[in-house]
């Protein structure tokens, strides 16, 4: 069995679409396991951009497979959408694809009501969710009351189940929170064109993902968001509605735990959020905005410009710990070029003592004052090294340093957009 994990350490948008694109020549299979389309991985490929939300990054490799696996939610209309602009730029789509008949559906009124309650919602408690209404679908799930995409094509079913919901989230929209209600009409027509275009793609993805390991072929996980957004290990409630961390992949795909043989943990040089939630190392002044246009750090889902600030290590030694990282990817080291001294968070005062681990509870986050060490830039251009050599001296201390605060071999170094801006070092 020869498996892969590819997994954020920080509050997502670590540059995982990129090192799937990148390692999806060397494996067979490729799987994302949870999530929703409120996650978009950007990929770079000869000048080209792709901004991909529920397919996977290997989609862009010809000859593999692609698993939308059952831990997903999805939004069908908009699958089909993305397939459809994949096609439309040349990329294959077809037997290529293969779509969980147990993953849970996004319908139109899981983004009014997600809309809705943020909406409702004081200041204060705002979670700043994408309003794609995946928290909403996610709860339908542990309710019973959800609908999977077995179900949507199933006509007979469709019709008669779907209407029964529609009623409750009609009443419920209308009732409760003064919102605009549901049309049954409206809603099935969208959800049977989709299902139609889809049916093809469904099918029994665990059973197919256990019959790939039988004859030997190689899986590689896509991990969505990051691990400081799990439902369980994030800085809850300004979390996601799934389990992002590897612990989340047998059960979001139908595989046993031993199926996950290594975990690659993705970490940015720097560190970013979306949304609200504490956020200890946020710079909210003109260095923040220069790492946000060097970065270009504005969401691929939403276009929100993200909160920006210096390399916290506490939070990603938190987020490498839940995964069990065997190694990890390093990106965007190039945003850092025009540094003369950068900072790196090493621990934390929280009312007066110094932690060094992360607290639990949101509010004790957002009293943590960062703790920092001062180390010197480079003020040179990397983008163009291939070689761990190649990089100035600062660079590869700076590193050598991250590697030693998370306690885990970086193995790749990203200094570029592009699919080939990256430095393979030996685990």
């Amino acid at each position: 069995m020869n498996t892969l994990a590819v997994v954020g350490l920080q509050w997502g948008d670590e540059g995982k679409g990129k090192i799937v694109d990148l390692l999806s020549h060397e494996y067979d299979v490729i799987v994302r396991c949870q999530g929703g389309s409120n996650a978009g991985h950007t990929v770079v490929v000869d000048g080209e951009k792709y901004a991909l939300h529920l397919v996977p990054s290997g989609i862009l490799t010809p000859g593999k497979t692609n698993v939308i696996a059952n831990g997903l939610v999805i939004d069908p209309v908009e699958l089909v959408r993305e397939i459809e602009d994949l096609r439309r730029r040349g990329v294959e789509v077809g037997d290529n694809l293969l779509v969980s008949d147990r993953a849970h559906v996004v319908f139109g009124y899981h983004g009014q009501l997600d809309r809705a309650q943020e909406a409702k919602r004081s200041n204060s408690v705002k979670i700043g969710t994408t309003g794609r209404g995946i928290g909403p679908a996610y709860a339908d799930k542990y309710a019973r009351s959800g609908l999977r995409m077995g179900d949507i094509v199933n006509e007979s079913f469709l019709a008669e189940a779907l209407p029964e919901r529609i009623t409750e989230k009609d009443f419920l929209l209308r009732e409760y929170f003064g919102a605009e209600g549901v049309s049954t009409d409206r809603t099935l027509a969208e959800i049977r064109g989709a299902a139609a275009v889809l049916r093809p793609y469904v099918v029994d993805t665990a059973a197919a993902l256990r019959a790939f390991l039988a004859e030997g072929r190689k899986v590689l996980f896509e991990g969505a968001q990051g691990a400081l957004l799990d439902i369980d290990y994030g800085t809850y409630p300004f979390v996601t509605s799934s389990n992002t961390t590897a612990a989340g992949i047998p059960t979001g795909t139908g595989l046993p735990p031993s199926a996950v043989q290594n975990v690659l943990g993705v970490l940015k040089a720097y560190t970013t959020r979306v949304g609200t939630g504490p956020f200890p190392t946020e710079l909210a002044d003109s260095t923040g905005e220069l790492l946000r246009q060097r970065g270009a750090e504005f969401g691929a889902t939403t276009g929100r410009p993200r909160r920006c600030g210096w390399f916290d290590a506490v939070a990603a030694r938190h987020g490498a710990a839940l995964n069990g990282c065997t190694e990890v990817a390093f990106t965007k080291i190039d945003v850092l070029d025009e540094f003369e001294t950068i900072k790196v968070c090493v621990a934390y005062e929280l009312d007066g003592r110094r932690i060094d681990s992360l607290p639990a509870g949101a509010s004790e986050v957002e009293r943590c004052v960062p703790i920092y060490d001062e180390v010197p830039g480079w003020a040179s251009v990397t983008a163009d090294a291939r070689e761990f050599s190649d990089l100035p001296e600062a660079a590869q201390q700076y590193v050598a340093r991250v590697e030693h605060l998370v306690g885990c071999r970086i193995t790749m170094v990203s200094v570029g957009r592009e699919r080939t801006a990256i430095i393979k070092r030996k685990a």
